[in-house]
């Protein structure tokens, strides 16, 4: 699977999201710009020597370095504005796996032009939000889970 981060903010959560895709071999997009510098100590410390084992590209525009060169692969974007429960998506392999800044989440550019492609994480009604790095590992062990963990 795939795993982008769109304008993350926070260090250690993307770090823990390094560890999560190195657990499950997953690869991780980051889209800049980046609340952080790749090089920052926090971040490494996060993903403590998990670091080597992942792929991790930097692109600067979503939908032009992702999205439009997606020809046989699924995405999906993961937002309390979604209908959709995630784990009422049937996951593939090469599932391309979108989740928003940990201040400003997903634009309303992306729910206008694929509503279809959103999916939420459940919450009671008076919560704000779940931490990053806990929503891609929710997220990210349904799908696996989908794959018989293979």
């Amino acid at each position: 699977m795939h795993i982008i981060l769109f304008q993350p903010q926070i260090p250690q959560n993307t770090g823990n999201v390094v560890r999560t895709c190195a657990v499950t071999g997953s690869s991780l997009t980051l889209v800049s710009p980046l609340g952080f510098s790749i090089s920052d100590r926090w971040l490494k410390r996060a993903g403590l020597d998990y670091w080597e084992g992942v792929k991790v590209n930097v692109i600067d525009d979503l939908e032009l370095d992702a999205l439009l060169r997606v020809t046989k692969s699924n995405f999906y974007f993961f937002s309390s504005k979604a209908n959709t429960g995630y784990s009422n998506v049937s996951y593939q392999p090469d599932d391309y796996l979108i989740f928003g800044s940990e201040t400003s989440g997903l634009p309303d550019r992306f729910v206008d032009k694929w509503p279809e492609h959103f999916a939420k994480i459940p919450m009671v009604p008076e919560a704000r939000c779940l931490n990053l790095a806990t929503s891609v590992g929710i997220v990210v062990y349904e799908a696996w889970r989908q794959q018989d963990f293979c």
